[in-house]
This record gives C-alpha cells, sequence and structure tokens, in this order.
C-alpha cells in the first residue's frame, strides 16, 4: 500500500486547499493506499508525493486541478484503474467541452 502526501505552505494559509484535495485521493484511492499525509512547510511550497516520489510541485506546474493529479497518483498506485469521467478530461477533442 501506498502512502501519499501533500506538503502545503502554512504562511500562505494552504491547509484548507490541501485538505481538499486529500479528500478527492481519499475518495478515489482509498482502497488502494495506506494512508494520505498532511505536511506543513513554508516557502510557498505545494506538493504531492507518493512513496516520496513528487508527482506534482506548485513552484514547477502552478496550482493541480483534482483530475490531473489522481491521473498521475493513479498511474502509481492502481495502474491500468478507469477514473471515469476524469479519463473523459483528458481528451480535449471529446464530447464534453462546452459548445459556442
Amino acid at each position: 500500500m501506498k502512502r501519499i502526501e501533500i506538503e502545503y505552505c502554512t504562511r500562505c494559509r494552504w491547509l484548507p486547499r490541501a485538505v481538499w484535495l486529500a479528500q478527492e485521493l481519499l475518495g478515489t484511492f482509498e482502497a488502494d493506499v495506506a494512508e494520505v499525509a498532511l505536511v506543513p512547510g513554508t516557502g510557498g511550497v505545494f506538493r504531492v508525493r507518493v512513496d516520496g516520489e513528487t508527482v506534482w510541485d506548485r513552484h514547477e506546474q502552478g496550482f493541480p486541478e483534482p483530475s490531473a493529479v489522481k491521473r498521475l497518483v493513479r498511474d502509481r498506485v492502481a495502474p491500468g484503474r478507469d477514473l471515469g469521467h476524469v479519463e473523459e478530461a483528458r481528451d480535449p477533442g471529446g464530447q464534453g467541452g462546452q459548445g459556442g
């Protein structure tokens, strides 16, 4: 079982964002992970790790959309698993977009 860490900046008051993302990940992967840990940090950090491997870093990629993080986490904790509507969001030419 894998461990997910969400490191967030306490000075930036990003705890609510980290909690929300943790809830999203637990709701999706509760049977596939041992724990989701919230790790206080500073310096504008918002980083997601799976077993110590960084899968998302705000400094490099900006704030994550939950669907993007779910795909990255899925690839490490439950490869091949279908994420339903999250997978559809990946296809920019799909039928799910807004019309003009």
